[in-house]
């Protein structure tokens, strides 16, 4: 009967010991699994979060080239008549309409005085004998609108006809 007890024990504790074993490869199995999630996780919220630094890059960079192409729209606007220097249908007629108000708002100054002439073209002759040498390097296209934006305009020669009689006066 002793012995029976002590076999009944041993048997008993094999059980025991075969159990914890389970229970330790399950809870290790379990932190795996755990561990493994945390680190798909943290590689997903980098990604995300490279995505989203791409993302506001490319925006900056949209961004920043919309803002360069304005100011050089705006600074075309602002040198050449119709607004821009290639104007596509709509600035076509806004050109029009804006050249044929300039035409009837300066017929009176057809006739500008013979000195102011002179005198603006002279320094007009030194501007183009300085810049012969840089302008011919450049295209046929870029000169023409070089000498067009050197050139004086009506406006130009109606302020100084205006500042000349307000000095005279």
């Amino acid at each position: 009967a002793a012995k029976e007890t002590q076999i009944l024990e041993k048997e008993r504790k094999a059980k025991l010991q075969y159990e914890k074993q389970l229970e330790e490869r399950q809870r290790k199995l379990k932190e795996q699994k755990q561990k493994e999630e945390q680190r798909r996780a943290a590689v997903e919220e980098k990604r995300k979060q490279k995505i989203e630094e791409e993302k506001e890059r490319y925006e900056a960079v949209m961004h920043r080239t919309l803002e360069r192409n304005q100011r050089l729209e705006t600074r075309q606007k602002r040198w050449s008549w119709g607004g821009s220097v290639t104007p596509d249908s709509e600035s076509k007629t806004a050109l029009l309409y804006t050249a044929s108000k300039r035409s009837t708002s300066t017929a009176n100054l057809k006739q500008p005085e013979a000195a102011m002439n002179k005198r603006l073209s002279s320094s007009a002759a030194l501007l183009n004998a300085s810049d012969r040498t840089r302008r011919s390097q450049l295209s046929p296209l870029d000169s023409s609108v070089i000498s067009r934006l050197l050139a004086p305009t009506q406006a130009s020669l109606a302020r100084s006809k205006s500042a000349a009689t307000l000095s005279a006066d």
